[in-house]
Parts: structure tokens; C-alpha cells; sequence
């Protein structure tokens, strides 16, 4: 299991691919301002997808980013 640093790192790298410096400050600042319920938006996430879907778009990932599971 990866530490907190690493996890912070490899997160702010990842907002930092898609956005500039002030946007994710104001991603973050935007998180802590909301009552963000972490456990019922994963609940959620896909309860649209079958588990088909959800098997294509994984095996498509993996494809894509040439990772071994």
C-alpha cells in the first residue's frame, strides 16, 4: 500500500495534467467548501454501467495503458 506522500504526489500530478496551477487550487478550495459525501458518490459511480460495460471499459484501459494486472 502506497504512503500518504505518494498518494498526494501522484494526485496533484494527475489535476496537474489537466489543469494550471490556479485551477487546482480552486479544485481543492472547491472540494473543502463542499459536504462531499466520498462514500455515497462511490456507491453511484456506476449504477448506470452493466457488469459488461464496466468489464469493456476496464479491459479497454489496461489496453490503452499497457498495464499488467
Amino acid at each position: 500500500m502506497r504512503n500518504d506522500s505518494v498518494i498526494k504526489e501522484e494526485g496533484f500530478n494527475a489535476l496537474a495534467e489537466k489543469l494550471d496551477i490556479v485551477e487546482i487550487e480552486r479544485f481543492i478550495l472547491m472540494l473543502n467548501r463542499e459536504k462531499f459525501d466520498y462514500t455515497k458518490w462511490r456507491k453511484n459511480l456506476f449504477e448506470d454501467n452493466s457488469i459488461e460495460q464496466l468489464s469493456k471499459n476496464a479491459m479497454n484501459y489496461i489496453a490503452k495503458n499497457n498495464t499488467n494486472i
